[in-house]
């Protein structure tokens, strides 16, 4: 789980601290989980069963990393209406180019992910998860992994929806930049809009933020609900 999960999984975080963190929840959660089948760990059978634990973790982590990315896909839309998709750096999370934009984003979704205690309401699901989802060879079935992949049409739908007031309006003012520039071309109105378009750009993210960061707790309750049906808890 901690190598799949947002903001614990970046590449600036030590693998020593998340294999540490693991180490300290499993000593506390040990005492707590139910018995545990008898199974050889170098056998076929415990092959699976490893294989299963391991799914079950990478999933659960994988599902918040969509959510998240829903931030990114937002961002990237508003900064390409901005006309700042050129100004990037590297996500820490995924390790690739993304807008500045989408970093404020991710950055503000984390801190209001850490402010509800997402991550303490994750380590509560997975140790549930022993009693829902008991160690077996059979873990998720196939029509866990579809949900998985069904749900990942979230990703675009919150990114679109997050974006969209602000794309709208920065839309209607590049179609007046137009539309001055065809009336009276020797004004350049493109080279006074393009600055024009990323000062209201930053106001509207500004006035907007409340709303962006709504959005993101309703995908992040989707996403929950969706680990609540996989972990069966």
């Amino acid at each position: 789980m901690f190598i799949s999960i947002p903001i614990f999984s970046v590449k600036s975080l030590p693998a020593k601290i998340r294999l540490l963190a693991s180490l300290l929840i499993t000593i506390v959660v040990v005492p707590v989980l139910p018995e545990i089948p008898n199974i050889a760990i170098f056998s076929y059978q415990g092959f699976l069963v490893t294989v299963q634990q391991l799914v079950i973790g990478l999933s659960t982590g994988f599902v918040l990393q969509m959510v998240f990315s829903v931030m990114l896909v937002g961002g990237q839309s508003i900064a390409y209406s901005m006309g700042l998709g050129f100004s990037s750096m590297v996500d820490p999370a995924t390790g690739i180019q993304v807008p500045v934009i989408a970093q404020v984003f991710v950055v503000s979704s984390s801190l209001m992910f850490l402010a509800v205690n997402g991550h303490l309401l994750l380590i509560e699901m997975i140790v549930a998860s022993f009693t829902t989802l008991p160690i077996d060879t059979v873990g998720f079935s196939l029509a866990d992994i579809w949900s998985i992949i069904a749900w990942s049409s979230q990703m675009f739908t919150g990114g679109l929806l997050l974006s969209m007031p602000v794309v709208a309006a920065l839309l209607f003012v590049n179609i007046s930049f137009g539309v001055a520039a065809r009336a009276a071309p020797q004004l350049q109105i493109f080279g006074v809009g393009f600055p024009i378009t990323i000062m209201l750009g930053m106001v509207l993210i500004w006035v907007s933020i409340a709303n962006t960061l709504e959005v993101f707790s309703d995908v992040l309750s989707l996403g929950f609900g969706l680990i609540s049906q996989l972990l069966r808890v």
